[in-house]
């Protein structure tokens, strides 16, 4: 299952500071434990902060469901960044958008969150609970008032500004701080001498009850939880907590009771105090309890038996119970009957590399590769051949004079191997209209990015996680980086020949679409130039005629486009210049071809040839044309369906969408040797916009390298 965590981490990304604002954090060392738990479950996890871009980065990790598709759902561990009810805002959103989520719904996080309204509807529900007072200023009637007293906020957890007063004095300052501080009404309740005791509940139907844990205050009956001992020194818990059978089971059926009453979800934690009589007072509740390793929701459930990865879990699982089936919950964990160990090992690994996988994109990205920038596309190449050096790889270079030298790594001893990776290090963009390194949250901008540095990156990240897992040994692995892909493989055609003829599998690592395209065939490019003169200029009609016949020919051609037969002929550029009165006419055209079929191909070319008139007008008009094909197609196969069945079926497990597709545009990769098992799009997904924008997903840069790396795991066994 996709899984987004999503926590509070810059609290200055919103368009006004404005309001309460929040004290409680989550340390970040939690939230990416729990998205390791996660992950060990076999989910696909992304951490997302829960800032004003939210909604973007959820649309991003979650794309809308089609149908046979799963939900993704969020585990949500945002306790908000400013404003009233702060639990409720991320809940809310989501129910706006559609997303499922674990933990309470808005309503009862605002319930829960309102120690007032709590209280009010435990009183009426008949469940113990301290009196209490609620002032909104220093300067109301507290005369009625019964000391000792505990002075908190009305809408704070984790003890914020908790005091026990014990006189009038005490009493108006401890209110009028809270007022100041927290922008909020102070709730007065009746201080319980005695012990303190924490009840966790997980479940919705049917609900567990975790063993009853003792906060131990050292005997001291006055004694109470601040915000520094559960911060900074949190004090001792005993679990099960020293009391009777009888007790503690009173106390676990009021904490249900407390659960349902107030319309809880999935988990929480009650507070409850034990007086010297051995009386029940529920505190409060907390819709959000948390899940620090020392806190007493993690400690009551370890009690029960959950490790921190089977707690993690099991909230998930019972929040996806409760908005699915039993059959729809989680993922299938296995791939061939085997327990998906080495593929978790892998993400974590890949997770824990991220910032270095980031850094080295930058480097990346920021060096101009235009394919004549000589110097900057070895550059790169220099870059990328230091990587491999790391990974025990062999070094080969094809020099060039025209553009940068091509680059051959392998893994394999004698020279042969299994899987060829095929990249390019050069791309069409100028260096006045280079795009450097920008990221968001989500998103990684740049100029080549999407179109072949993402993928190369991440084939070198997914090669790091191989070799991690002592497992890149074991396999034979080539990599082809050209440098003319913008010039249709002029110089690497033969190269990528001779190499792909050794592999069986072949990967390309362009970059996929968003929704998860890989390219199971690409259309071969032919490209033409004509060029037409006036060969007398003598007569002002020839102009005209000239023109037209041109302007004709340029329409006849077009006109042999037909999609259904999988070809495509459009001028790229087209220009004619004539003059009239000093009669002259020259027109100069280059014609792009695509194809899908290369025998057909072949009866086209002839087509356009002959389409020409040069012998009718040879008498006024020379007419000059060359060109032809430049790429082959690369044609889908029986081959090539059954490796994206394979790939399919890891990506399905991992909740990674994928899906095969056709793709107009040439690439090297269909130059390689025919009767291979061919995929192209293993880089990252994202998009390339025709102003030259380009951007990858980030957690689809994990993603990928993850299912490249199990990928080539999974077919080391067939």
């Amino acid at each position: 299952m996709r899984v987004a965590i999503i926590y509070n981490k810059d609290f200055s990304n919103v368009i006004n500071v404005f309001g309460m604002q929040n004290k409680e954090i989550y340390n970040p060392s939690v939230v990416k434990r729990v998205a390791d738990a996660l992950e060990k479950g076999g989910h696909n996890v992304e951490i997302i902060d829960g800032d004003m871009h939210v909604i973007d980065n959820i649309r991003d990790f979650f794309p809308k469901v089609q149908d046979g598709e799963k939900f993704g759902i969020v585990f949500n561990m945002a306790y908000g960044i400013q404003g009233e009810s702060r639990y409720t805002h991320i809940p809310a959103m989501l129910e706006m958008l559609g997303i499922p989520y674990v933990g309470s719904s808005p309503s009862g996080h605002a319930i829960a969150l309102d120690k007032i309204i709590t209280k009010i509807i435990l009183q009426k529900n008949n469940i113990p609970t301290p009196d209490f007072w609620v002032f909104s200023s220093v300067d109301e009637d507290m005369s009625d008032v019964e000391f000792p007293v505990i002075v908190k906020p009305k809408m704070e957890s984790v003890s914020f500004g908790l005091r026990v007063v014990y006189n009038l004095e005490e009493l108006r300052d401890a209110v009028g701080f809270i007022i100041d501080e927290f922008k909020q009404q102070a709730l007065v309740e009746k201080f319980i001498r005695g012990r303190e005791f924490a009840v966790g509940v997980i479940g919705n139907s049917p609900v567990e009850v975790l063993p009853v844990l003792e906060i131990d205050l050292n005997g001291d009956p006055d004694a109470i939880q601040t915000v520094d001992d559960k911060k900074f020194k949190p004090k001792d818990k005993i679990c099960p907590a020293d009391i009777d059978e009888e007790l503690a089971k009173k106390m676990q059926d009021l904490s249900l009771k407390v659960f349902k009453t107030l319309g809880l979800r999935d988990f929480s934690r009650v507070d409850i105090r034990l007086d010297e009589e051995n009386n029940i007072h529920i505190l409060e509740v907390n819709s959000m309890a948390s899940l620090g390793a020392t806190g007493s929701y993690v400690t009551a459930a370890k009690a029960a038996g959950y490790d921190f990865d089977s707690l993690v879990n099991k909230m998930l699982d019972v929040a996806s119970f409760r908005y699915f089936s039993k059959e729809n919950i989680g993922i299938d964990h296995k791939i061939d009957g085997k327990k998906i160990a080495l593929p978790i090992r892998a993400k974590s690994f890949l997770r824990s590399r991220l910032d270095q996988t980031e850094n080295l994109l930058e480097g990346v990205i920021d060096i101009n590769t235009y394919y004549k920038n000589i110097e900057g596309v070895n550059r790169f190449g220099n870059i990328i051949k230091k990587s491999f050096n790391n990974l025990g790889f062999s070094y080969e270079s094809f020099p060039q004079t025209e553009v940068g030298n091509i680059l051959f790594f392998s893994n394999s001893d004698d020279g042969e191997y299994d899987y060829l990776l095929i990249g390019n290090l050069d791309n069409n963009v100028k260096l006045k209209k280079q795009k450097y390194f920008m990221k968001t949250e989500h998103k990684i901008f740049g100029t080549g990015v999407w179109e072949h540095k993402g993928g190369i990156v991440m084939m070198l990240q997914s090669l790091q996680s191989l070799k991690y897992l002592r497992m890149l040994k074991k396999m034979k692995i080539g990599v082809l980086l050209t440098t003319d892909e913008t010039v249709q493989g002029r110089f690497s055609r033969n190269i990528i020949k001779e190499k792909s003829k050794k592999a069986k599998y072949i990967f390309g690592l362009h970059g996929g679409f968003p929704d998860g395209g890989m390219v199971t065939s690409r259309s071969g490019s032919a490209s033409y130039t004509c060029n037409m003169n006036l060969r007398e200029n003598k007569n002002s009609e020839d102009v005209s005629k000239a023109v037209a016949v041109f302007s004709k020919l340029v329409s006849d051609w077009t006109n042999l486009s037909n999609e259904e037969k999988g070809i495509i002929i459009s001028p790229r550029e087209f220009k004619i210049e004539s003059n009239i009165t000093e009669p002259f006419a020259h027109a100069d055209l280059e014609l792009s071809v695509r194809f899908n079929d290369n025998e057909m191909f072949k009866v086209y070319d002839e087509k356009i040839r002959k389409i020409v008139p040069a012998n009718k007008y040879k008498k006024f008009i020379d007419f000059h044309l060359e060109g032809g094909q430049k790429r082959p197609a690369l044609t889908a196969t029986e081959k090539s369906d059954e490796i994206m069945s394979i790939i399919k079926n890891i990506a399905d497990n991992f909740d990674i969408r994928i899906n095969g597709e056709h793709r107009w545009s040439s690439a090297d990769i269909s130059n390689v040797e025919s009767g291979k098992y061919v995929i192209d799009g293993f880089g990252p997904s994202g998009k390339k916009e025709y102003i030259g924008n380009e951007y990858i997903l980030k957690h689809n840069l994990l993603e990928k390298s993850l299912l490249l790396a199990t990928t080539l795991m999974e077919l080391e066994k067939i």
